[in-house]
C-alpha cells in the first residue's frame, strides 16, 4: 500500500520526526501552540522561555497584565490578539479547570484560541491519545500524495488520513509529515529531485524545475 511505502521513506529521512516546540507541561504546549500560528516554532522557542518563567500556571498568566504579557512575545506576529487568547485560556483552564488542562477534545475545544488542530497537537503530544493534527505542512504533504483530494477542507483532510493510516501510528505520521512538509517537500521550492516519493506526487508537473531529467520524463 501505499500509505506504508509513506510512512517507512519518512520514517526513514526523519527518524526524529517530533514536535519542535519547547515546553515542560500541556499548559506551555497549549500556549505555544496559540503562538505558533501564523509564525514558526523557532521564533515562538524564542519567546517562551521569558514568557513560562514570568507565567509558569495557568493561574499566573490568568492574573497578569495583559501589556506585560503582549511585551514577552511581541516579536511574535499578531501578538495583540495572541496576547488575549493565551490570557483568555489561562483563565478558563483556572476558573472551570481547577487550573488542570484538560485532556478531552470536547473540553479543549472550549478554551480561546484552540481550535482542532492544536487540542489534537496537545491530546498527541501531552496526554499520548492517538491524534493526527492538520496543519498547512500535513494537508500539503496529503495533498500532494494523494492522500486527500486538493479541495477538502482540513478536517476531511484529517479524517481521510485517520482512515488510511494505522491509528498506532497517527501521532508519529503526523509529525513526520511536518518535518518531510518544513524541511523537504516546500511549499515554494520542494526537492523534487531527491525525494523518494516523486512517483505519487499529483504537483510533479507543477514543479517541473525541481526535477531531474529522469524524473521529468
Amino acid at each position: 500500500m501505499n500509505i506504508e511505502r509513506i510512512l517507512t521513506t519518512l520514517s526513514e529521512q526523519f527518524p526524529d520526526a517530533h514536535c519542535e516546540l519547547n515546553h515542560r507541561n500541556p499548559f506551555e504546549l497549549a500556549v505555544a501552540v496559540v503562538l505558533s500560528a501564523q509564525a514558526t516554532d523557532v521564533s515562538v522557542n524564542k519567546v517562551t522561555p521569558n514568557l513560562f518563567s514570568r507565567y509558569p500556571t495557568p493561574q499566573a498568566m490568568a492574573e497578569a497584565s495583559l501589556n506585560e504579557i503582549e511585551e514577552c512575545i511581541r516579536t511574535i506576529g499578531l501578538y495583540h490578539n495572541k496576547a488575549k487568547s493565551i490570557q483568555a485560556m489561562a483563565q478558563k483552564i483556572t476558573k472551570d479547570f481547577n487550573g488542570v488542562m484538560p485532556q478531552t477534545m470536547e473540553e479543549l475545544l472550549t478554551l480561546p484560541g484552540v481550535g482542532r488542530k492544536s487540542a489534537n497537537v496537545i491530546l498527541s503530544v501531552c496526554f499520548n491519545v492517538p491524534a493526527i493534527a492538520v496543519d498547512t505542512h500535513v494537508e500539503r504533504i496529503s495533498k500532494r500524495l494523494g492522500l486527500a483530494a486538493p479541495a477538502d477542507d482540513v478536517y476531511t483532510v484529517e479524517k481521510k488520513l485517520m482512515k488510511k493510516i494505522p491509528k498506532n501510528q497517527w501521532s508519529h505520521a503526523h509529525h513526520l509529515f511536518i518535518f518531510f512538509g518544513r524541511y523537504f517537500c516546500k511549499a515554494k521550492k520542494p526537492c523534487c529531485a531527491e525525494c523518494q516519493l516523486i512517483d505519487l506526487c499529483k504537483e510533479k508537473n507543477k514543479n517541473i524545475n525541481n526535477l531531474s531529467p529522469i524524473h521529468a520524463k
